[in-house]
């Protein structure tokens, strides 16, 4: 997806509120400047590199430039080097002047903490912040014999209708099973034939970060279109509520209320877009609108505009904490 090129400002112009700050867009980087304004509102991810040994990591190592580019987001007074972190991305595949989807170039970072990283026990608890734990199942539907299979997402992919949804309305057609007949059938062991089945997939755990895809593009007739259509999101909910056939029998967690912390918000059309993003600021718990350089003050009833409609931003991708609201963080204050 293009997007448009904004003006470059100097760092020392970037406005500040509560240490949230406005990152220049570099090379067409809307797209990366947008996730680091969720990675910096995921704040579990910064404290988790912080604890990196980095003493003899490449400079062109994807997470040290994140783990730089994460501190210095932190501090109301540092220049932000995230021109560095693009140029680490570019170096592995992410290139600068190309347009990207945000979607891809998540998993992509994700992927790179996971492949460089040196301390591998703490890259694997980065990765399980984002870590959905899932079981595939293929049940016989003459037999009823079932056939499971365990893997992990690191996001919830969930396609959007035509017309009006909702979040829970995505989620309820991703967790909804399938009836596979006919020359879709599968072969069942205990019948030792293939016969009709229902395959589907539940939850055996949720992660701490829930990140949420809402899938908007549609490819068809050799073109990408994408859907305006309004998608509902609620600030806070309650996984309990999901439908029983969503949730295996081996599902344990105590938690299950989600609070939203960050959108991705993308405006334009498939072939020619923007990156923004809406964060809630950990110190004082408030929403804030990043737009590359230049960061203001929201709200909740701003971030309720991305929910579709033509010639709006649209959210893309959600990002929900599990647990209740932060409590407000009071600024640090220097000597």
């Amino acid at each position: 997806m293009c997007e448009r090129i904004f003006s470059v400002f100097s760092n020392c112009r970037m406005r500040d509120y509560f240490g949230m700050r406005g990152l220049t867009n570099y090379h067409l980087s809307c797209c990366v400047n947008t996730l680091l304004q969720t990675f910096s509102a995921t704040w579990e991810v910064g404290d988790l590199l912080d604890k990196w040994e980095t003493a003899s990591v490449r400079a062109d190592c994807v997470p040290l430039q994140l783990k730089n580019v994460l501190a210095a987001m932190r501090n109301d007074h540092q220049f932000v080097p995230h021109r560095a972190f693009l140029h680490s991305l570019d170096k592995n595949s992410v290139q600068l002047n190309t347009q990207h989807d945000a979607d891809e170039v998540f998993l992509s970072i994700l992927n790179f903490m996971q492949l460089q990283m040196d301390d591998k026990p703490l890259a694997l608890e980065i990765q399980n912040l984002y870590k959905i734990s899932v079981e595939t199942y293929l049940q016989c539907l003459e037999c009823t014999s079932v056939q499971t299979l365990t893997s992990y997402l690191l996001g919830l992919p969930l396609h959007v209708k035509e017309d009006h949804d909702s979040l829970e309305d995505c989620m309820t057609s991703f967790f909804e099973y399938q009836e596979l007949k006919g020359i879709n059938c599968c072969f069942c062991a205990e019948c030792g034939k293939k016969t009709p089945s229902k395959q589907g997939v539940k939850l055996l755990s949720l992660p701490r970060i829930l990140c949420v895809n809402l899938k908007r593009y549609r490819n068809g007739r050799g073109f990408t279109r994408k859907l305006d259509c309004r998608v509902t999101f609620p600030e806070t909910f309650d996984c309990s509520e999901t439908p029983n056939e969503a949730i295996s029998a081996d599902f344990v967690q105590d938690e299950f209320r989600y609070t939203l912390h960050a959108v991705v918000v993308h405006s334009g059309n498939a072939m020619c877009g923007h990156y923004t993003a809406y964060v809630r600021n950990r110190r004082n718990q408030g929403w804030y609108y990043a737009d590359d350089s230049h960061v203001k003050p929201s709200s909740w009833e701003e971030v309720q505009t991305t929910y579709g409609g033509e010639n709006r931003g649209t959210a893309y991708m959600l990002m929900y904490r599990r647990g209740q609201k932060e409590e407000v963080q009071q600024p640090e204050l220097s000597g």
